[in-house]
């Protein structure tokens, strides 16, 4: 994360809400039949790991994800 280290102040301490409601609809068109990527993980030093889970864990709280339903 050297963009986010060299320049902190750019970006926010914690996460803010979800954003207000916009005028423009998004939407992503899927392909019938097709099926995402599968690629192993990237490996991640244990302290890493413990950061990114954190950051998951902030995500999640603030609704912003949620665990895969997914088979």
């Amino acid at each position: 994360m050297p963009v986010i280290c060299k320049f902190p102040d750019v970006f926010p301490e914690d996460l803010p809400g979800h954003p207000p409601p916009r005028q423009v609809e998004f939407e992503i068109k899927l392909v019938p039949g097709a099926a995402p990527v599968a690629r192993a993980p990237y490996r991640l030093a244990p302290s890493e790991m413990k950061e990114l889970a954190k950051q998951l864990q902030e995500l999640s709280d603030k609704g912003f994800i949620r665990p895969s339903s997914s088979p």
